[in-house]
């Protein structure tokens, strides 16, 4: 606010030193338009002793010293000037009233500078006082804005012109001042120095959109077409306000990604960008870039930008949606499982967006789910057809990944209606096909003969398991006289199955069953046990105790020539020649 000094301070100073000595007082600066006017106020004292008869003055420009022969602005003793003061200079004071008070008229540029005044009392008695006054030419008003400006706050903005010209008074007006509010005109004002200016105010509530608006202010003379304006932008300061930045943002796996956070505040705000409490970038500045290269699903999430100053904060986010392809499926659940029990079996992965979720077996679908990152697969009573490899398989449009797993099933054995016997000559070969999980153990009975084979002697036995098949091959050579009847008894841990097993055709051998790598292999086994009996029969004196009693009759019974058929071909029997073992 501009106050009205009632008493000017230098006035003060002239009263205060009314004592006799050599002083002068005047504004220390004062200014004016170009064109019109300006009155240099100006008092000075001497030494009551003196009593001059008449008391005379100059002024001078720029210098106080006479022999440095300065310009004369005025002198009153002879009226002789210097050129650029002809006709522009006059005394408004008595001298003999100790007022110096010097007027300029129609003023210049090249009028600015100091001024000094010298007393001349007569003979020696003269001075030149250091005390001097600085003649500023203006063009423009001065218009004051405070150092802050708030938005949302009442402020005061004044426009100042000088008014010491006594022959032209300023008339003030703003400009631009529309949707600010109304000037308020205070008239003219002493200032502190003696000096006169005319001031008018304007107060208004500034909004963020006034930041920047030129204010301007016009000095008029009345009569004279002299007219002056200066302006001044209005630097409003107010809180940040996110302006720009992305809405959601989908990105592919790998792919870069681009986040803007943008902000209108005054000053710049400080951006930052975050995630989950993380700061990953910050500057001051308009707007904020965030870039990331090669994005991954952990970087999925939703990101937050901030833009503070000293006046407030605001904040904005956006999501980042990751896409990618199912990763591996995992699998939990029940993998072994008792014929009849209830198996729950969950195929679970991660993917944007969510999988097609199948499980098949054989490429026969069980269960699907459409957008979902879970399956689950309930078999409420498990059977032996359930066992074996099933697949889960996730997909959506960005790929495809499966994981295979197998169900065990256990159950007790069960002896296959295929499993019979067969004789050819003097060969008998009994077939026991047996479906189990876990193995189950094998052995072939005799009851005529009171004889039991188990599949570990595989002197009589071959076996061979195939998945959840065993097969088991028991083969009685010379057999001149009926097939005897034979059991096939198979157990494991959760039950036991028997058999008797029926003969078919003399011509039809069980090889097909057992491929022709079991053939084979039977065909050597055979060779074997004929030579490991007819070296056993040779050895009359053997001492120890035989594995049958004398009135039992062997599990594998041979006549005196020791013949063997030959291995298989096409899976029917044939006769070859006759081995013989020494």
């Amino acid at each position: 606010m501009i106050f009205l000094t009632a008493l000017p301070l230098f006035w003060i100073m002239i009263s205060a030193s009314r004592g006799g000595h050599w002083g002068a007082w005047m504004p220390s600066s004062i200014s004016a338009f170009e064109g019109t006017c300006v009155s240099i106020p100006c008092r000075f004292d001497f030494p009551d002793e003196l009593r001059p008869a008449v008391v005379h003055g100059v002024w001078y420009f720029n210098s106080p010293y006479p022999k440095n022969y300065p310009p004369v602005v005025f002198k009153s003793r002879t009226q002789v000037v210097h050129e650029s003061f002809q006709g522009r200079s006059r005394l408004l004071g008595d001298l003999g009233l100790r007022n110096c008070t010097l007027l300029l008229s129609n003023v210049s540029p090249e009028l600015g500078g100091k001024y000094y005044f010298r007393g001349d009392l007569g003979g020696y008695n003269q001075y030149t006082f250091s005390e001097h006054s600085v003649l500023d030419i203006i063009n423009t008003p001065n218009i004051v804005v405070p150092p802050e400006v708030v938005a949302g706050t009442e402020v005061e903005v004044s426009c100042m012109v000088p008014d010491n010209c006594p022959e032209l008074r300023p008339e003030l007006s703003w400009l631009g001042h529309e949707g600010l509010g109304e000037p308020a005109v205070l008239g003219r004002l002493r200032e502190d120095e003696g000096t006169w200016v005319q001031v008018s105010l304007l107060h208004f509530v500034p909004t963020r959109e006034a930041n920047g608006h030129r204010l301007g202010c016009q000095a008029s003379f009345p009569n004279t077409t002299l007219q002056f304006e200066g302006y001044a932008s209005l630097d409003v300061k107010y809180p940040p306000v996110i302006v720009e930045m992305n809405s959601s943002v989908e990105a592919i796996d790998g792919s870069h990604v681009s986040l803007l956070c943008g902000a209108d505040s005054n000053p710049l705000p400080l951006l930052t960008w975050m995630r989950d409490g993380t700061v990953l970038r910050e500057a001051v500045a308009e707007s904020l870039l965030l870039e990331l290269d090669e994005v991954t699903p952990a970087e999925d999430g939703v990101y937050a930008c901030l833009a503070e100053n000293a006046y407030g904060q605001d904040n904005r986010t956006v999501g980042l949606s990751v896409m990618y392809a199912p990763w591996k499926p995992t699998v939990n659940g029940t993998m072994v499982a008792v014929e009849g029990e209830t198996v729950s079996i969950l195929c679970s992965t991660q993917s944007n967006p969510d999988p097609i979720l199948t499980i098949f077996k054989e490429k026969q679908i069980l269960a699907t789910v459409i957008y979902e990152s879970e399956l689950q697969l309930e078999l409420p009573a498990v059977k032996p057809e359930d066992d074996g490899e099933y697949w889960c398989v996730a997909e959506n449009q960005y790929g495809q990944r499966a994981t295979a797993f197998n169900l065990s099933v256990e159950f007790a054995p069960v002896i296959l209606l295929e499993s019979h016997c067969a004789a050819a000559r003097d060969t008998v070969q009994c077939l026991c096909v047996v479906k189990a999980n876990p193995e189950p153990s094998v052995a072939f009975e005799l009851p005529s003969r009171n004889v039991t084979v188990n599949e570990t002697e595989r002197e009589f036995v071959y076996s061979e398991r195939s998945g959840l098949l065993l097969t088991s091959i028991l083969t009685l050579r010379g057999q001149a006289q009926a097939p005897p009847r034979v059991l096939c008894t198979s157990r494991n841990l959760y039950g036991t199955k028997s058999l008797e097993l029926p003969f078919q055709g003399a011509h039809r051998l069980m090889w097909a069953k057992i491929g022709p790598v079991g053939a084979v292999v039977a065909f050597a086994i055979l060779i074997a046990i004929i030579c490991y009996i007819t070296q056993t029969r040779r050895k009359k004196n053997v001492t120890e105790s035989p594995s049958f009693s004398a009135g039992d009759n062997p599990p594998v019974l041979f006549s005196s020539d020791f013949r063997i058929s030959g291995a298989p071909e096409k899976y029917e029997s044939r006769e070859v020649s006759t081995l013989e073992c020494h």
